[in-house]
């Protein structure tokens, strides 16, 4: 690993770190019922303020929601370092550290209440298109524009199919999270987005599966996809980032 790759890796690292401190309030105020409001206050009935923060409340320095700041800033912080060692110096690479709170930030919400808020999964498939168009002006870029958007087309489509074919093992807010991550997975090209799309449902099958088999749930018990779509987009964007560095 030369120094430039280094010293990369190691902002990417920092980076994740203070950007995954901030994911616990941002997970706790969108963790809701469906026609919920979000919340606006922590559980001691303070203001939330901009509804960030590292899982304590920023007032009093006594009540807590959620698991903390520590790991999600450890993952957040993995990732990115992770992310950035794949990629190298890239223009995309920026996208994904900026995709990578907010993933975490859906994961959580959908593990916690079992839904994917529109406030991120429609923003996410915009910006994500957005700003890969905006890297494809920028040299030594490692995907295409066109394989983005034709991504997005394609896995949100398939996930709608799905949907359609079985709403109860699917939610709508799955489908419009897979159009954001076929955009992201499309930028490398068709390989990595059929990767990427199978590795997550191949994830959740694995999970459900142990649920059974450890008679934790049962057949018709709901589970969060979200998480799983995600990690296996991300695992399948490190495929697609690393075969594609010179």
């Amino acid at each position: 690993m030369n120094w430039l790759l280094m010293v990369l890796v190691a902002s990417a690292a920092l980076y994740g770190t203070l950007a995954g401190a901030l994911v616990p309030g941002a997970r706790y105020r969108l963790s809701v019922e469906p026609n919920e409001p979000w919340r606006t206050t922590a559980p001691c009935g303070h203001a939330l303020g901009g509804g960030i923060g590292g899982g304590r409340c920023a007032a009093c320095g006594r009540a807590r929601y959620g698991p903390g700041a520590v790991w999600p800033a450890g993952a957040a912080a993995v990732m990115c370092a992770v992310t950035a060692a794949a990629v190298g110096p890239r223009p995309e690479l920026a996208v994904w550290l900026l995709v990578i709170p907010v993933g975490l930030v859906l994961a959580g919400v959908d593990w916690a209440v079992h839904r994917l808020p529109d406030v991120l999964t429609l923003p996410l498939a915009g910006s994500t298109a957005v700003l890969l168009g905006l890297a494809t002006l920028l040299p030594a870029s490692g995907g295409t524009w066109t394989g983005s958007l034709l991504g997005a087309v394609t896995l949100g489509g398939a996930y709608l199919l799905l949907f359609l074919a079985h709403p109860a093992g699917m939610g709508f807010g799955d489908v419009k999270l897979a159009a954001g991550l076929g955009c992201a997975l499309g930028w490398y090209g068709w390989g990595v987005l059929i990767l990427g799309g199978l590795a997550g449902l191949l994830l959740g099958s694995v999970y459900g599966l142990a649920l059974l088999l450890t008679r934790r749930a049962g057949r018709g018990t709901t589970m969060p996809l979200g998480p799983f779509l995600l990690a296996g987009a991300w695992l399948a964007l490190l495929a697609g980032g690393w075969s594609a560095r010179p």
